[in-house]
């Protein structure tokens, strides 16, 4: 016979034959007489236990019995036994008076007794064990108790053969099964019992052929959580009367079981202290409804008892399960089963339950019962059931082909949660992974969209370790998670040689909750890969984010593999369905924060965006991209994206890199579209150059007033402000800004419009220019605020002239009466046929900058456009034209 945990000492000592061989009704007081003297001679040890024990033989038999054939013993330790059959039940299966009863007692060869009881479906030729009979209660036949009962080992909720050692024995004791038990409730259901033939493949009843979801039961669930609180303020602890009141209402025997399968999930805890050995194990019924608590064998009789209560036909099935204690990969041959759960009888079909795992876990680190409830081990498909229980009798599994204890040993442990999300183990197909190059791979796959992590944490022998749920990532330096459409991929790199546990997290991707653990792995290295170190990603996985189309992103050219980056550049383009802001974030394990901002430059449009990036370092950088719809500026921006590049060539150096202050805008985009500004030159934000000159040209369809700013890290400082390497040009409505870059590097050019005639300028977008030509360009001449819109500088096109020459002008100023050039003499110029101001002027000998300036108007009045400085002989310090007025120190127009 299986065991499993049994009531504490101090029950009834159990009956001889020679002392029993009938009994009537008028002689039932002696029994109970009987009974009182041997508790009093000291085999009780508890009031509450002898009461039970007395309430167990004293409820009304049927009238008459009749003795079953005798089981055959071939060798010592088999029980020879006649058992209790009683018939002529009402068909309510309860009587309200006794009658006289004949009891036929059992002689007991050895302390292990085989009970009979009703047989589950028989698999294949493999002869079917028998069951232990159910618990009894008020209404149901009596058990009688056979020697040696206080040597009963105990069963325990996912044990392990460790802590088993902690735990008093016991055997469950034997029942004499009545006629009335045999036949079920009073309408006959079909069921298979030994020798019958399974129900073939497909024809198989599951879960969802009863109800499409647990939502079904919703009303019956609040009137169990409610009448169970009830009764447990009024302190009922009767078996029958708890039944009554929680499945007042029902409506058929589905939602009966359902009733009786949450009160139990909600109102017995798991006897922690007990399965530690701190305090004695409960597992009668009616002390584990007044304790509250009881280790698995008391969810699994009361869950039989109560069924029976309600005429439904129930088994409890022992076996073994990957819970509490369990350890990865251990032998279960030849080990004795450690937990009970139940099978129930609906509809003429065989279905699964575990109360004891539905109703909460164990936290072994703060030896404590976390309540729990947990809705898959309700009927959960055998399919599943198998991959946590694994029956002693292979018919219990009800599977249309039956597993070996081996192969369940070697099977991934997947939660609950695994199956609830939907998900499905593509590979490995077995728990234990060999690392192949330092390498091992998990596949997932998941029909609704999910966020995944993991934890890689090195191998402990216990499988119920750590906490079963996380908030963040951890260890994904050791890993590669990443997710396409419909799967999840993890590929491992563990950092040392030796034995690494592998915990998967999942949730369902709009939920807010922690992720749950959902399987485990253990991964064998013996040689690490040597490589560089992965940046840890904070965000769950690498690719594109399942939320990533909801969020407006439709796509990306980068995958979720690594990318390799080519000569220390690398860009990442992504298309999107709608107009999005986006910024990014470069993480190098060497990298400061403040350089890696220097590695970026983004660039957005209405229906694509692009981040181009730089790596100043060899090894892995984690770039993550982060969204929000354009126009909602109040919406926090949300990650998108996460993408692994390496670089193992070539590298940037740091002068090379982006320019600081780089805007979050680079290039033609959704902003300067959206002021008026079109017809770029240059489409993209990054411009080179080798001849330190470039020129860039728009459209101003608006009219906006302008303004350009050209800046540089710079380490010295330069002979001329950097605004005088910019030159401006508007022409109707084309702008042109020149550009003279007085050196090789790199150059930010900011461009910015006054969107409202009385607001300030706002950034409309940011070039990147890249100069590799080591000759200095020469500066423009300094601007005023009176060259304005229409003014062209045709000659000369440089700022600074030689001493003692000629220099020919050639300005076009639009309304200008008069234009002159005035220096160490005053020149004026002629107006041509194009309307273009010409002449030649003397430079002089350096005295003075030379100063373009036009009369308009009847004033008169000469206002200065530009000047010009004059080399010097010394070099080319020159006297700045600070002196005879302010240009402005910028380009403005």
């Amino acid at each position: 016979m299986r065991t499993h945990s049994g009531p504490p000492a101090g029950v009834l000592n159990p009956l001889r034959v020679s002392e029993v061989q009938s009994v009537s009704s008028s002689h039932w007081g002696c029994l109970l007489a009987l009974g009182r003297d041997r508790l009093q001679r000291g085999h009780a040890s508890s009031i509450m236990s002898a009461r039970v024990a007395i309430q167990k033989f004293s409820f009304p038999f049927s009238c008459a019995a009749r003795l079953p054939q005798q089981h055959e013993a071939s060798q010592e330790g088999r029980v020879q036994a006649k058992a209790l059959e009683l018939h002529q039940l009402p068909e309510n299966g309860i009587l309200s008076q006794a009658r006289p009863v004949a009891v036929i007692g059992a002689l007991v060869q050895n302390r292990k007794k085989t009970p009979e009881g009703p047989e589950p479906p028989d698999v294949g030729d493999t002869p079917a064990a028998p069951q232990p009979a159910a618990a009894s209660g008020p209404g149901a036949p009596a058990k009688l108790t056979v020697e040696g009962e206080d040597q009963r080992p105990a069963a325990k909720r996912q044990l392990s053969s460790e802590s088993a050692a902690r735990t008093a024995a016991a055997v469950k004791k034997s029942a004499v099964r009545t006629e009335a038990e045999r036949r079920g409730p009073p309408k006959p259901k079909p069921h298979l019992g030994r020798g019958d033939t399974p129900a073939a493949a497909g024809e198989r009843s599951r879960r969802r052929d009863l109800f499409t979801g647990t939502e079904v039961f919703v009303g019956v669930d609040a009137h169990v959580v409610s009448a169970g609180a009830e009764l447990k303020e009024k302190c009922v602890y009767d078996v029958k009367s708890i039944v009554q009141s929680i499945t007042r209402g029902a409506r058929n025997e589905l939602e009966r079981l359902r009733a009786i399968w949450v009160w139990l999930c909600h109102n017995i805890e798991y006897d922690v202290s007990g399965y530690l050995g701190h305090s004695e194990k409960l597992s009668a019924p009616e002390e584990v409804i007044a304790a509250g608590r009881g280790v698995c064998c008391g969810y699994s009789s009361l869950c039989a008892e109560m069924c029976r209560e309600v005429g439904i036909e129930c088994q409890e099935v022992p076996g073994h399960s990957k819970g509490i204690g369990y350890l990865q990969g251990q032998s279960l041959k030849d080990v004795k089963s450690d937990h009970l759960w139940n099978s129930v009888l609906l509809g003429g079909h065989w279905f699964l339950l575990d109360a004891c795992w539905g109703a909460g876990r164990v936290d072994v680190q703060r030896e404590s019962f976390v309540k729990r409830f947990d809705d898959f081990y309700f009927l959960t498909d055998p399919e599943e059931f198998i991959e946590s229980h694994f029956p002693d009798e292979e018919k219990w599994q009800l599977l249309d082909a039956p597993i070996p204890v081996e192969e369940f040993e070697r099977r991934v442990f997947k939660t609950s949660a695994f199956f609830t999300m939907g998900l499905r183990l593509i590979q490995p197909h077995y728990f234990h992974i060999v690392t192949d190059d330092g390498e091992a791979n998990v596949s997932l796959s998941f029909s609704r969209p999910a966020t995944f992590t993991y934890e890689i944490t090195q191998h402990q022998d216990l499988l119920h370790c750590g906490a079963p749920e996380q908030r963040e990532s951890s260890g994904s330096s050791f890993g590669l998670l990443t997710l396409s459409h419909r799967s999840m991929k993890l590929q491992l790199l563990p950092p040392a040689s030796g034995a690494y546990d592998v915990k998967v997290f999942a949730r369902p991707e709009a939920a807010t909750t922690a992720l749950m653990w959902v399987c485990s792995f253990t991964v064998e290295c013996p040689i690490p890969r040597a490589m560089e170190e992965i940046p840890e990603n904070p965000f769950l996985s690498w690719g594109l984010q399942p939320a990533a189309g909801s969020l407006g992103v439709a796509g990306s050219s980068l995958g979720s593999e690594a990318a390799e980056v080519e000569q220390g550049a690398f860009q990442l383009a992504l298309k999107t369905s709608r107009p999005l802001m986006m910024l990014c974030e470069l993480v190098h394990p060497g990298l400061e924060a403040a350089v890696a901002k220097r590695c970026l430059a983004t660039q957005i449009q209405p229906d694509a965006l692009a981040c181009h990036v730089l790596c100043p370092a060899r090894g892995f950088y984690r770039l993550s991209v982060f969204v929000r719809d354009y126009e909602k500026t109040e919406v926090k921006f949300q990650n998108a994206g996460n993408f692994l590049l390496r670089c193992k060539g070539k590298v940037v150096a740091p002068d090379q890199l982006y320019p600081p202050n780089l805007g979050s805008a680079c290039g033609p985009g959704t902003r300067t579209m959206e002021a008026g500004l079109s017809k770029f030159s240059h489409a993209t934000a990054l411009v080179s150059t080798q001849q330190g000159k470039c020129n860039v040209t728009f459209q101003n369809q608006r009219d906006l007033e302008l303004h350009a700013v050209l800046g540089r890290e710079e380490d010295k400082p330069p002979a001329f402000p950097l605004s005088r390497q910019l030159f401006c040009t508007y022409t109707d409505s084309k702008v042109t800004v020149s550009v003279s870059l007085p050196g090789a590097g790199v150059y930010r050019l900011g461009l910015y419009a006054k969107v409202t005639p009385d607001g300030e300028f706002d950034p409309m977008c940011d070039f990147v220019l890249r100069n590799s030509s080591d000759r200095p360009g020469a500066p423009f001449p300094a601007v005023y605020s009176a060259w304005r819109r229409g003014c062209v500088l045709f000659e000369p096109r440089v700022g600074v002239l030689e001493r003692l020459a000629w220099v020919r002008f050639r300005v076009r100023v639009p309304g200008a009466q008069r234009v002159s050039v005035m220096g160490e003499t005053r020149t004026d110029l002629k107006l041509n046929k194009s309307r273009v101001w010409e002449g030649e002027v003397f430079s002089g000998s350096g005295l003075q900058p030379l100063k373009l300036a036009a009369a308009s108007g009847e004033s008169g009045d000469m206002a200065v456009l530009l000047t010009f400085d004059i080399e010097q002989l010394g070099g080319r310090d020159v006297e700045t034209s600070l002196q005879t007025g302010a240009p402005l120190n910028t380009a403005t127009w």
